[in-house]
């Protein structure tokens, strides 16, 4: 089978064998993938990262231990957690010390042909949603995850920085949510994708100054939280999307000093997601650049990581 494979800052091709498919486990063909900015960061030694990329994704059953998964259309959460710890005990499997991580942590990710999940992690798709739109199931997720993680009163404003595709995606969320959104970003076209939700949109020449109870960075550079700092009134919250390989340097003192509350963000519950692309009040069609078959790879990632991307798709 064919897969992709990051080595060095490369992005390779190769032919493996079909994976072995453990018990409890559902072997997968993949439909569709999605190139992420983690991705593009594994690439760039996040984790120290070799190996197989790729954790957005929508795939056919092929074979399971129940009968009733095969054919199945699916997505799957991305964390595969031990289910014996006290973590898992208290159903925090997504911070198990001994998990797995599809295609980032010891285990092989969804840019191949055939891959494989726990059943457990496994969500089918309704069939209203397309293959296209359901790439975005993962993503989608972690921009619901917010919602799980803090209370943000209904009408509330709130700055969201960075009009990248998971700035988008939180930015709808929280508008669909009730809140008065307010996205931040550097390029016209991807705030017309805002602007068309009715979300309100400012070009980040200037940032205002302590502003907002609620700040989401979503920027995906070390400067995003500096720049969420000085935007937050005393006693608010910024919650934490962006992930960036290497360390970022912020002054603490206004942090401090203001009573700033930082929420770290990362991965969420599917069935928020597919609900809203279900009822159509996130809206993900007018984020995809381009789709690539999966052994072009070696240039969806060249052209993901290009300033203005949005989300690449690979079809398998």
């Amino acid at each position: 089978m064919l897969a992709v494979r990051l080595e060095n800052g490369k992005v390779e091709l190769g032919d493996e064998r079909r994976p072995r498919r453990p018990e409890g486990f559902a072997l997968l063909r993949l439909l569709y993938g999605g190139i992420c900015n983690t991705d593009l960061e594994l690439q760039r030694g996040y984790y120290g990262f070799s190996g197989r990329p790729g954790h957005e994704f929508v795939a056919e059953v092929v074979d399971a231990d129940s009968p009733n998964w095969i054919g199945k259309r699916v997505a799957g959460e991305i964390n595969l957690a031990c289910g014996h710890c006290a973590w898992c005990k208290r159903e925090l499997g997504r911070h198990c010390p001994n998990r797995s991580v599809l295609g980032i942590v010891k285990h092989p990710g969804a840019f191949r042909e055939f891959l494989t999940l726990p059943e457990n992690n496994l969500h089918v798709i309704p069939r209203e949603i397309p293959n296209e739109t359901a790439v975005f199931i993962e993503p989608l997720a972690a921009a619901c995850e917010i919602l799980d993680q803090v209370k943000i009163p209904a009408g509330s404003r709130v700055a969201v920085l960075g009009d990248g595709k998971l700035g988008l995606l939180v930015a709808q969320v929280l508008h669909a949510a009730g809140s008065e959104v307010h996205l931040y970003g550097h390029h016209k076209d991807k705030l017309r994708i805002a602007s068309l939700a009715g979300i309100q949109i400012a070009i980040a020449r200037t940032i205002p100054k302590a502003e907002y109870d609620w700040v989401v960075d979503a920027t995906g550079s070390a400067a995003g939280l500096r720049q969420a700092v000085e935007m937050t009134r005393p006693r608010g919250t910024i919650i934490l999307k962006s992930t960036v390989h290497g360390l970022v340097s912020v002054d603490t003192a206004p942090v401090i000093v203001n009573e700033i509350m930082l929420v770290g963000s990362r991965c969420g519950r599917f069935e928020p997601a597919i609900k809203l692309l279900k009822s159509g009040k996130v809206r993900v069609d007018n984020l995809i650049s381009e789709i690539l078959p999966l052994e072009r790879a070696p240039l969806a990632f060249r052209t993901a990581a290009k300033p203005g991307a949005l989300k690449i798709l690979l079809k398998a």
